[in-house]
């Protein structure tokens, strides 16, 4: 899908020797302005039809196949024009992710835990844990699992991917990151305040989500979240009341967003990715690339899925010999 799996393990290593990431794209997931603190609730995704699940499934184990069996020509064919990749060391076009995957001899790829989901007829999301063995570039690919994301589109008659996300799995419970025992603790939310209405803006929407969030106004954060929505950490994947804990959880009062990119998925849907970085003990430094589907659902927008990715520094090229 969208994340079209590229494995960020893949194309962390080789997008080092080939396209650079993509300047001002979209940075950053986690669900409508989420945190990396969220909630142990499992999401359970509400499926339109197995049928159609499974063919989303299918289509994307097929464009790991393309990786593996060394085929960037057909890989490509699987995605849009405007696809998009986020990864911990970067956010890479169509171009630099095909050429980013053709250092990469994979010997074994391993999936579990597929979700599969209909935002609306023409876009499903796909989530699932990846573990990939072999080389990229002739250096080892890290066998630490990956969560990873994608959404496809029916473009033409033809579903392909327009998004791909991945994040490295960490089973351990994030950190509290507060400041102190005191700060831990779940904190009162401030005097309820109306919900302002969402519009097909995704930026804006993404930017009241975060308003609420340091506000501490968590009814209204809820009211922007769609009933199934589901939010991919490196903790788990959560559902509604998940992210909605999470966020109870996190002192987002010195969080700054920045690099915004929105793109239209289809009539009812957008994909906005931005970077948050948050000054506290226990998240990167380097901040986080979110991102966040927004779709309309009965006139009213309203954040289906989100994930956030904790940066890292891009990984040197290997030295010519």
């Amino acid at each position: 899908m969208k994340r079209l799996l590229l494995l960020s393990a893949l194309l962390l290593a080789a997008s080092a020797c080939s396209t650079t990431p993509e300047t001002g794209n979209a940075n950053s997931s986690n669900a409508p302005a989420n945190t990396n603190a969220n909630a142990n609730t499992t999401a359970t995704p509400k499926a339109e039809t197995s049928a159609t699940s499974d063919t989303i499934i299918a289509k994307e184990k097929e464009i790991w196949d393309k990786i593996k069996t060394k085929n960037p020509d057909g890989f490509g064919a699987m995605l849009t024009d405007d696809f998009i990749y986020i990864s911990t060391d970067g956010v890479y076009d169509k171009a630099g992710t095909v050429n980013g995957i053709k250092g990469i001899d994979a010997t074994e790829i391993s999936f579990s835990d597929w979700k599969a989901m209909m935002l609306d007829k023409d876009l499903a999301v796909v989530t699932y844990k990846v573990t990939m063995k072999g080389t990229s570039n002739g250096q080892p690919i890290p066998e630490a699992p990956l969560r990873a994301s994608s959404a496809w589109v029916n473009r033409g008659g033809t579903w392909l991917g327009v998004y791909h996300q991945e994040t490295v799995v960490k089973d351990a419970p994030m950190p509290q990151t507060a400041s102190s025992p005191q700060a831990a603790a779940k904190p009162t939310p401030a005097a309820e305040s109306k919900p302002a209405e969402t519009t097909a803006d995704a930026v804006a929407n993404e930017k009241m989500v975060w308003d609420a969030i340091q506000k501490k106004d968590y009814d209204r954060f809820a009211s922007y979240l769609s009933d199934n929505s589901i939010e991919v950490e490196e903790t788990g994947v959560y559902d509604k009341p998940g992210s909605v804990k999470g966020v109870s959880m996190l002192d987002a009062s010195k969080a700054t967003l920045s690099d915004f990119k929105a793109m239209k998925l289809d009539d009812d849907a957008s994909l906005v990715t931005y970077l948050v970085k948050i000054p506290v003990k226990g998240v990167s430094p380097l901040g986080e690339r979110h991102s966040t589907i927004w779709t309309n659902k009965d006139g009213k927008w309203l954040a289906a899925f989100h994930e956030g990715t904790s940066v890292t520094p891009p990984p040197k090229a290997p030295a010519k010999k």
